[in-house]
């Protein structure tokens, strides 16, 4: 596991589509400067079996995880001080995707929302409810939190639609760990409230799905009329222009400086013509794209580099994941047969039961825990938490500290046992 001193974050990046400006600014940019913030170790990775769910032509496949690749390094990505790799070529994922498998209740996958998502739509059409739904689709979540777990992330930076499958992550890990001790870390979601948006060619949000897209790596030229491109309003040279709603403002703030986001409100109130305005945001975007775009197109030009910094990553990914599989494989009993003659057989004996916390979500969306005793008695009881974070701190003090001494958890947690009853339980786990 990482250590105390270092916070280990973990993105999966699906090579499917041309990067945008769009997720340049809202994902790419700022996840390259977070890895280089000190405490933090990133591992970053080209989540290529998940994009076999969607993309089934393999040219395809090949093709964008050389340009995802290719892009993420272009922008500033140092190989050299994260661990950036290929999720195919890490074995012992797909391995640990069927051990948390075996652990994983079918009922948990059947409340995923793509999963559920899919079902709804074959229901209103009038066909089968799984018509169309591989088991790729299905187990998404599974593989998911095998990603998470392989290398024991702290925390992953996720959109509100991921959400659920890393609290599915942390479900699996805590289930995993109950049967077969503690090897997981239960990760955390973190979710970027101020994450960029920006305006496409029209106005609308920059999507591909709206096809207004500026791509990231355009030729100078295609950058240039594409931008010149963008709907604006019809005042005339020398009328104000407003900044609200201005999709040219809106992209200029997004690559110029405090001082220079200033002086161009300035000069669009001052009635700069929009031709004008055009000519500098494309300046100012190509100022900061240009070198990108040429290491961009060096790297693309030389997909040998690119294989080569990906393997390169991939050992060193490797040398954290293989240890951990191989305690895995001896945790659930995948041995040598010859542990077996070096010693003699055991006589069979019940295991312990043990009281246990779990920790869940309700429909409000809060965080809930309970303590229940070996014989699945209730002891105690929370109030909701606003993030699995908060619950999980309460369920440690808990479980360090004792009942009494935290009484300022009293009020959270509902007592459903006398209270020497549930010090005794907590001991036990404090000695487990």
């Amino acid at each position: 596991m990482p250590t105390p001193a270092t916070v280990r974050v973990l993105t999966g990046i699906k090579p499917s589509g041309t990067p945008h400006l769009g997720n340049y600014v809202g994902a790419i940019r700022p996840t390259v400067r977070a890895s280089r913030e000190p405490g933090i170790e990133s591992f970053l990775f080209l989540a290529d079996y998940h994009a076999l769910i969607s993309t089934h032509d393999p040219v395809r496949v090949q093709r964008s995880t050389l340009d995802i690749a290719a892009t993420w390094i272009a922008c500033g990505l140092d190989p050299e001080r994260v661990t950036f790799y290929r999720q195919s070529d890490i074995p012992e994922i797909p391995e640990l995707t069927w051990l948390l498998s075996c652990v994983c209740g079918k009922g948990l996958l059947n409340r995923a929302h793509a999963y559920k998502a899919a079902v709804d739509k074959n229901l209103a059409d009038g066909r089968d409810p799984d018509d169309g739904v591989t088991m790729g689709l299905f187990m998404y979540p599974v593989l998911m939190a095998a990603d998470i777990l392989m290398f024991n992330a702290h925390r992953v930076p996720v959109g509100r639609d991921q959400i659920q499958h890393v609290e599915m992550a942390r479900d699996l890990a805590a289930s995993f760990n109950h049967r077969y001790g503690e090897h997981f870390t239960l990760p955390e979601a973190i979710i970027d409230e101020q994450v960029a948006t920006l305006p496409g060619l029209d106005g609308r949000k920059m999507s591909k799905s709206y096809d207004n897209v500026i791509p990231l790596f355009a030729p100078r030229e295609q950058l240039r009329r594409l931008i010149m491109g963008i709907v604006t309003d019809s005042r005339a040279p020398g009328e104000p222009k407003p900044t609200e709603g201005n999709a040219v403002f809106q992209l200029y703030q997004a690559f110029a400086s405090a001082d220079e986001t200033a002086q161009f409100a300035r000069d669009l109130a001052a009635g700069i013509a929009w031709s004008e305005a055009k000519q500098r945001l494309f300046e100012r975007i190509d100022r900061e794209i240009a070198p990108l775009r040429a290491t961009y197109d060096d790297l693309m030009a030389d997909p040998a580099r690119v294989e080569a910094m990906l393997q390169a990553g991939a050992a060193k990914a490797r040398a954290v994941a293989t240890p951990l599989a191989q305690r895995l494989r001896r945790a659930v009993g995948l041995r040598s047969l010859a542990d077996l003659a070096a010693a003699p057989t055991p006589e069979p004996a019940a295991k312990a039961a043990r009281p246990v916390f779990k920790q869940y979500r309700e429909a409000d969306g809060r965080f809930y825990f309970k303590l229940t005793d070996a014989k699945g008695h209730l002891l105690l009881q929370s109030t909701g938490f606003e993030s699995p974070r908060q619950a999980g701190q309460a369920v440690a003090r808990l479980k360090a500290e004792g009942w009494a001494a935290c009484p300022d958890l009293h009020a959270q947690v509902t007592v459903h046992a006398d209270a020497e009853h549930v010090e005794a339980a907590l001991a036990l786990l404090r000695d487990a």
